[in-house]
C-alpha cells in the first residue's frame, strides 16, 4: 500500500480526523456511529429521505429556487448574480461542504514516496520511477488511457487573413472517419499572431468552446474587467493566441462518447475500464496541436504554452503533464478533476464527477464515489507531474465550488517535487490573501476577488510567463 502522509505540517491534525467510507450498498449495513464515515453523515445510496428532510444537509439553507435541487447558505452573491456556497446532495448521499473545519478529513499520497515504500531521493529516480507510477495511475484510474490505435491527423490552412495588425489563420486538422463514418471528429484552430513580428513567435493555446461559459447551472456570462481581452493582452506582448474548439473533436457529453475521436477509435462500442474520458481525449487533441505548430515557421515550438479556465482549466493541466513540451501551463479554476485536491471534502467531490461529468474520465473513476480516501493519487501529484515547468495556479473568491483553497493546497503539495528538480515551489504554505499573486518560483497561484473566470488573472499570467519565456528552457 502507498504511504500516505501530508505535506502540510499545519494542517496534520485536520488531514488525520478521519477517512471518509463508501456509502453502504443496497441491502447493507449502514456505517456503525463510531465508523469515522458516520461523522460525515454518509448514507446508503438506497432509502435516502427527501433533500429537504435530510438530516444531513448543511445547516441553515435554503433552495436557490422553488424545485431546484441546489440550495445555498446565503453567504454571497457573485458578479453572475447568482448566490454562491450553492450545495446539492449526490447520489451517494453526500453534500457538498463549505465548512473548512470539515475539509481536510485525509493524508495525501507522498509524492516522493515509491509504491514499495522507498523515498524518492534524487531526480533520476523522480524521472525513471516515481514520475511513471504516478503517470500511471492517472491514466489508468482517473483520465483514461490513450489508445494506441489512435489515429492520425491531417493538416491544412483554410485562410490566412491579415488585418489591423493581426494575421490570423484559420486550421483544420482532418481525421480519417471511413472506418466508423458515425464519428466525425476533426481539430479546428484558430492561431491570430503579430503580422510584423520578425522571427518566430512564442504562442498561447486556449482550450475552449464557441459561446461557452460557466458550466455550473443558472450561470451568468462571465463580465470581462476593465481592459483589453486576453487575446489582444498577449498579441500586445508579441506572441501569438490560439483557440482549439476542443469539442469538435471530442462532443462534451456521455452521448458523444460513441462519437467524436472516442467514437472514431471504438468503432462505438462502449468503453473499458481504463479506456479515455473527454479530457484525456482534449489533451490528445493538444498534442497533434502541438505537432502542427512545431511545422509552423511563424511559431517558436520550444515556447508553447496552454491554458484553460474551468472544465478547460482540468484539460490543459492534463495536457501539460502528459505532454512536456508545453513549456507553461495556466489552469484557471479548474476545480474538482483539475488542481483542486480530489479527496478534500469542500466545494465540489469525487462524487459530482461521477454523478454528471463521468464521460470526461475514465470508467475505472466510478468506484471512487463515496470511496474518496481510495483514490491512489491526487491533485498535487497532478501538478508536480508538470514539473519543472511553470504552471499558474488560479481561483476566485466567489467561486467556493471550485475551492481556490483547495488548489492552493495541491500547489503546495507539489513543491518537493519542484524542488528536487531544482526549481522553486510556491515558498510558503500560507494561503494568500485576495490578489495577492505567488509568482517567484515555478509553481504559481493566484486567488482574485471575483467570480469564476480567467480574465482576471491573465494580466499576472502573462508576466509570470514572460520570465520564464525569457529564461533557458529548464533541463531534464
Amino acid at each position: 500500500m502507498k504511504p500516505s502522509i501530508s505535506p502540510f505540517r499545519n494542517l496534520r491534525p485536520l488531514f488525520s480526523l478521519i477517512v471518509l467510507a463508501a456509502p453502504a450498498p443496497g441491502g447493507a449495513q449502514a456505517p456503525a456511529p463510531d465508523n469515522p464515515a458516520a461523522l460525515l453523515a454518509v448514507s446508503p445510496r438506497t432509502n435516502l429521505p427527501p433533500d429537504d428532510q435530510d438530516p444531513a444537509r448543511p445547516p441553515n439553507t435554503r433552495r436557490v429556487k422553488p424545485g431546484s435541487i441546489y440550495w445555498t447558505d446565503d453567504v454571497g452573491i457573485d458578479d453572475h448574480g447568482n448566490p454562491y456556497n450553492q450545495t446539492k446532495r449526490s447520489s451517494f448521499g453526500t453534500w457538498n461542504n463549505y465548512d473548512e473545519a470539515k475539509a481536510n478529513v485525509f493524508a495525501l499520497p507522498a509524492v516522493l514516496v515509491l509504491k514499495n515504500g522507498q523515498p524518492v531521493g534524487d531526480a533520476a529516480t523522480w524521472w525513471q520511477r516515481r514520475r511513471p507510477e504516478i503517470l500511471g495511475e492517472f491514466l489508468t484510474e482517473i483520465y483514461g488511457r490513450i489508445p494506441a490505435g489512435a489515429p492520425a491527423v491531417a493538416w491544412s490552412v483554410a485562410s490566412v487573413i491579415e488585418r489591423n495588425g493581426v494575421k490570423t489563420k484559420t486550421i483544420v486538422g482532418r481525421i480519417d472517419n471511413s472506418a466508423f463514418p458515425a464519428a466525425t471528429p476533426a481539430i479546428h484552430l484558430s492561431l491570430a499572431l503579430p503580422a510584423g513580428a520578425s522571427g518566430p513567435v512564442p504562442v498561447m493555446v486556449v482550450v475552449s468552446r464557441g459561446g461557452d461559459g460557466d458550466p455550473r447551472p443558472g450561470a451568468g456570462p462571465i463580465r470581462a474587467p476593465n481592459g483589453p481581452p486576453p487575446q489582444q493582452q498577449v498579441l500586445a506582448r508579441g506572441w501569438g493566441y490560439a483557440i482549439f474548439d476542443a469539442t469538435s473533436l471530442q462532443p462534451d457529453n456521455t452521448p458523444g462518447l460513441t462519437r467524436g475521436i472516442i467514437g472514431l477509435v471504438s468503432r462505438g462500442q462502449p468503453r473499458g475500464p481504463d479506456d479515455w474520458g473527454t479530457l484525456t481525449a482534449w489533451a490528445w487533441g493538444l498534442s497533434r496541436i502541438i505537432d502542427y505548430l512545431e511545422s509552423d515557421p511563424d511559431v517558436d515550438a520550444r515556447r508553447l504554452g496552454v491554458e484553460g479556465h474551468s472544465r478547460w482549466g482540468k484539460t490543459a493541466l492534463w495536457a501539460a503533464a502528459l505532454d512536456q513540451r508545453w513549456a507553461i501551463v495556466y489552469a484557471s479554476c479548474s476545480g474538482e478533476g483539475g488542481a483542486k485536491l480530489l479527496r478534500r471534502n469542500y466545494g465540489e467531490t469525487p462524487d459530482n464527477l461521477v454523478d454528471s461529468f463521468s464521460h470526461w474520465l475514465a470508467p475505472n473513476f466510478r468506484q471512487y464515489g463515496g470511496h474518496w480516501g481510495d483514490l491512489p493519487v491526487d491533485a498535487h501529484e497532478l501538478i508536480a507531474l508538470v514539473a519543472p515547468r511553470p504552471v499558474f495556479v488560479t481561483g476566485g473568491t466567489q467561486d467556493r465550488l471550485a475551492d481556490p483553497h483547495g488548489e492552493f493546497l495541491a500547489a503546495v503539495g507539489a513543491g518537493p517535487v519542484y524542488r528536487l528538480l531544482g526549481a522553486k515551489g510556491l515558498g510558503t504554505d500560507e494561503m494568500p490573501a485576495p490578489d495577492v499573486a505567488l509568482v517567484s518560483g515555478e509553481v504559481a497561484f493566484r486567488e482574485h476577488i471575483g467570480p469564476h473566470t480567467d480574465e482576471l488573472d491573465w494580466p499576472v499570467f502573462i508576466a509570470f510567463a514572460a520570465r520564464h519565456f525569457q529564461a533557458p528552457a529548464p533541463q531534464r
